[in-house]
């Protein structure tokens, strides 16, 4: 494994470094602001649209499509670096067109999407002229098992008809989203794997009904996460994703990247929260000198600048893995950093948050926010407890094929 960027990936970090310290920081605050002033808190604040403009201009734009021709051309090995950068902001991903849910759904759009399909709604969310929601997580079941999904999706000649309640369907309340990939079992009676299906299905299709928005921590996501009540959708056969059956494999196609690109944002969370961590301790006073002269801040220093390296050499790791073997070979290593970077990154951020002390968990700071993103992200695309019992699994199974040679 080669430790150096490549020249391509380092042009492009100098870049987007330049981008985040001239445009992206500067307008974090604005931002926040705005988004109090909309009318719809789910509506994109102004500055951001001048932000996707630059970023546009400079060549920052859909760097975490690896599939086709569809993105940058980048191997998950060099958008790593350019993600964790991203990761010291949360609005950065927005800027340059690289936030979730859409790089999940226009992933999958690139991998199984027909042409037509592709045309429809992969090309508009790759120029960002709309969003998109995925809709797979339901309040009724024990969705860490997607083999417990509840909804359905029932053929009647020449359309799906769509029905269950689903939650945390994240973009669905962007105004401009247009766009929700329903995931549901179309044949409970097929072998289990093969019993869910994925279909498109336009926003404003009838029979869809948003309930609430659901905060996170008592944050309120932008983009919104909805409790949305599908009854009765009908939509063409022609919007079937895939082929019936295919839900399953689609869904962890679709995940597996999402946790890399998790595990890249959460080391430039870690890295933002130590930044802030250091010139906190470097600029207060506490009995009779800087917070920095006191051990245990040292040491808070210390083990959060070792856990990073870490972190960060296991996701190269996984990243090369990917790129190198595939993504089934590096399923064991995906699972693990998605583990391990959000644990680290909420461990580095609470210690930020108690070197802040009052501040640390007042909206003064971006840390109270990091701390939601990092607690909420050990659930999001997997509970964590799910990811230790593949990692074990894996681990056994090789023990047990050792012991068999």
């Amino acid at each position: 494994m080669e430790f150096a960027h490549s020249p391509r990936a380092e042009e492009l970090l100098k870049r987007l470094q330049a981008f985040m310290d001239e445009h992206v920081y500067p307008a974090e605050q604005l931002y926040d602001a705005q988004i109090e002033a909309n009318d719809d808190p789910h509506e994109q604040p102004q500055v951001m649209r001048g932000l996707q403009a630059a970023a546009r201009e400079l060549g920052l734009w859909n760097l975490f499509m690896t599939h086709g021709d569809w993105g940058a051309g980048l191997t998950n090995l060099e958008y790593a670096p350019l993600a964790e950068v991203l990761g010291r902001s949360v609005i950065a991903n927005e800027a340059v067109n690289c936030s979730a849910p859409d790089t999940g759904n226009m992933e999958i759009l690139a991998m199984y999407g027909s042409p037509e399909q592709q045309q429809r709604w992969l090309r508009p969310l790759l120029d960002c002229e709309i969003r998109s929601a995925f809709a797979m997580t339901e309040p009724g079941v024990a969705s860490s098992d997607a083999r417990n999904i509840a909804s359905t999706i029932r053929r009647d000649g020449d359309e799906y008809v769509l029905n269950g309640r689903k939650w945390y369907v994240s973009g669905v309340l962007d105004p401009d989203c247009r766009l929700i990939i329903f995931m549901g079992k179309s044949d409970p009676d097929a072998p289990t794997y093969r019993q869910q299906s994925m279909v498109l299905v336009p926003a404003d299709a009838s029979g869809i009904t948003v309930l609430r928005d659901l905060p996170m921590f008592g944050y309120r996501d932008r983009l919104g996460h909805g409790e949305v009540d599908f009854s009765d959708v009908r939509v063409p056969v022609e919007n079937m994703l895939g082929q019936e059956g295919d839900g399953f494999r689609i869904a962890q196609g679709r995940l597996g990247p999402g946790r890399m690109h998790y595990a890249m944002r959460a080391i430039g969370f870690a890295e933002r929260a130590l930044d802030l961590m250091c010139e906190r301790a470097l600029g207060r006073q506490a009995f009779g000198g800087p917070l920095a002269d006191r051990g245990v801040v040292r040491e808070w220093i210390a083990r959060s600048r070792m856990e990073i390296d870490q972190i960060r050499l296991l996701v190269l790791k996984a990243a090369w893995l990917m790129d190198t073997r595939g993504n089934a070979a590096a399923r064991s290593e995906v699972a693990t950093i998605k583990v391990a970077a959000m644990e680290t990154a909420h461990r580095v951020v609470d210690r930020a948050v108690q070197t802040f002390g009052a501040a640390g968990v007042s909206d003064d700071t971006v840390l109270a926010r990091l701390f939601a993103i990092t607690r909420a992200l050990q659930i999001a695309d997997g509970p964590n407890e799910v990811h230790l019992r593949t990692i074990a699994r894996l681990e056994l199974q090789r023990h047990t094929e050792r012991g068999r040679a």
